[in-house]
């Protein structure tokens, strides 16, 4: 299999494809195509990414070609079995089914206001009533999660799942933007960031070149 993602620094659409496939633990290669830059019209109508128009992640097996975020996971899942990505218990499995659609879908203001730049540390951003209430939202979710399923681990659902792999990329974002969080998500937060998966990702991200200057959020 091969994965077509974005600049590791700015995708956080790529992250998530990345992390689904390492949670599949099928083995694939991966390709940075830079996103916006010189060419790009040209770019995401020929080569690797003419079937999503430019979209990425995008991954190939084989005959087969799927790009969306959650369309990969999907894919995976029906290779190497759902139990893999999601919680078994049927009320988990319910809830994190929920909030992955939930973010996939939503979120807007927060995705807006606070692009994901794994470069950037912001001091002092004030984010307004709309990004607040997605905050305040996403809180909501992971306290849920954590309360009701997260027992058997730091995750959201105890241990690493497809809820995890979605919501990795707001981790990013709250970092950035210094969103403050409360103590069970400075935890959870910390989980994530600090999983290998991440750290591999973030290495990676530092060698890149590219900066896209839509991105690059100043206080």
């Amino acid at each position: 299999m091969k994965l077509i993602i974005g600049n590791r620094v700015y995708s956080s659409w790529s992250l998530r494809g990345w992390l689904a496939c390492k949670q599949s633990g099928l083995a694939f290669t991966d390709e940075v195509v830079p996103l916006y830059g010189k060419g790009w019209d040209e770019t995401k109508t020929h080569g690797v990414l003419a079937p999503s128009h430019g979209r990425v992640p995008l991954l190939w097996d084989g005959e087969a070609v799927v790009w969306d975020s959650l369309a990969i996971l999907n894919y995976l899942a029906d290779k190497v079995g759902t139990d893999r990505f999601w919680p078994k218990p049927p009320a988990a499995r319910a809830l994190a089914h929920a909030m992955v659609a939930e973010m996939h879908a939503g979120f807007m203001a927060l995705r807006g206001q606070c692009p994901m730049n794994l470069r950037l540390r912001r001091t002092g951003f004030q984010p307004d009533a709309a990004v607040q209430a997605d905050v305040m939202r996403i809180l909501s979710l992971w306290a849920e999660a954590r309360a009701r399923f997260g027992s058997g681990g730091p995750f959201l659902f105890g241990s690493f799942s497809a809820a995890d792999i979605f919501y990795a990329p707001v981790v990013s974002r709250f970092l950035t933007h210094g969103i403050t969080v409360p103590g069970f998500a400075r935890a959870y937060m910390e989980a994530v960031w600090d999983h290998p998966w991440l750290q591999q990702w973030v290495e990676a991200a530092a060698a890149e070149p590219w900066i896209i200057p839509a991105f690059e959020r100043k206080d």
